[in-house]
């Protein structure tokens, strides 16, 4: 099989691209960066661009995006250019190549509003059944791509697989309390119980679809890792996450009094990727309780792959002390 993965100099498309070539692939990387993974360097605004990278493809891993961080910094014309026009060409080229499977990452940020229950409501619980609400340009245009690869899917019987990845980036929480607050990792690892996964089982998620793409056709899976709640606890997930954890994991308490770690008071969502590991077959190494206890073993609570891709950044400078600009000051910025 050969692999065209886009994004290739990005968090997500390094990993693929280093496994896959780990693995003995053939595989090549598109990106708009030139990096050691990079094979074409162009954009998926091009078609003949893509055309070109699509020739002797049999598997499309489509990483490459405009995200969150650059809503503060690109237009919104951007956004439709490279999420949704980029993917529209890629899944022409793709039919007309003959792919056999086409994986589409996408966001759980497609969800949007639809998470947000008021102060002291209860988590809202996250799964394939919960219809999109996006709050921002990034979230629309991501669920637009969904619906291209189904369309693509239904009509010219293209294998699709849409993965909604929780957050997997290393880079600083853009909430300033929560910065402030909360020791990096102690923020991380806290949110491996309801909206964060390891890269490494990003891309695991990513290689199984490839295999299910075939017999299923097309579906959408929500990639976070495994949270060890259950629905009933959502109510007091919104009031004491700590007493909610304790039931399940006991020994987080210890490990985070000698760390000087603090949970997270409350939590307003939990992503339920019990679909992916229903049908996929996948199971998520870097859960909370796995990661309590590699921390307790003195390990790192990150995978080697994610500590080897390490922080990439989004930009090439700092904005007055934030990891990025927020949705607060685009339109500011837009009109200067």
């Amino acid at each position: 099989m050969n692999y065209l993965v886009t994004g290739s100099a990005g968090h997500l498309g390094e990993a693929l691209m280093r496994t896959l070539q780990g693995r003995g692939q053939d595989v090549r990387g598109l990106d708009l960066k030139a990096s050691p993974f990079t094979h074409f360097v162009g954009s998926v605004i091009d078609p003949d661009f893509v055309a070109l990278a699509m020739k002797n493809v049999d598997i499309v891993l489509h990483t490459a995006t405009l995200h969150k961080p650059h809503v503060g910094t690109h237009s919104r014309q951007d956004f439709v250019d490279t999420n949704i026009t980029g993917t529209l060409n890629l899944l022409e080229a793709a039919v007309k190549s003959g792919i056999k499977a086409f994986i589409y990452t996408s966001t759980t940020s497609t969800f949007g509003d639809a998470m947000r229950p008021p102060i002291g409501g209860p988590a809202v619980w996250v799964n394939e059944t919960l219809a999109p609400k996006p709050k921002n340009i990034y979230g629309v245009t991501k669920t637009a791509a969904e619906d291209l690869c189904q369309l693509f899917s239904r009509n010219h019987q293209l294998p699709s697989i849409v993965l909604r990845t929780s957050r997997f980036f290393p880079e600083a929480d853009d909430n300033k309390d929560r910065r402030d607050g909360y020791m990096d990792e102690n923020l991380k690892v806290n949110e491996l119980l309801y909206r964060r996964v390891d890269i490494e089982d990003v891309v695991n998620a990513h290689l199984l679809a490839v295999h299910k793409a075939p017999s299923l056709g097309f579906d959408r899976f929500i990639i976070s890792a495994t949270a060890p709640f259950v629905q009933a606890d959502a109510l007091q997930l919104g009031v004491d996450v700590a007493t909610v954890v304790e039931k399940y994991v006991p020994q987080f308490q210890s490990l985070y009094r000698e760390k000087g770690w603090r949970m997270l008071p409350a939590i307003d969502r939990v992503y339920d990727s019990n679909h992916a590991s229903t049908v996929l077959g996948w199971i998520p190494k870097f859960t909370f309780s796995n990661v309590i206890t590699r921390l307790e073993e003195g390990e790192d609570y990150r995978s080697s792959l994610a500590r080897a891709v390490g922080i990439k950044g989004y930009h090439d400078k700092v904005f007055d002390g934030e990891p990025y600009p927020l949705d607060k000051k685009l339109q500011t910025e837009l009109e200067q």
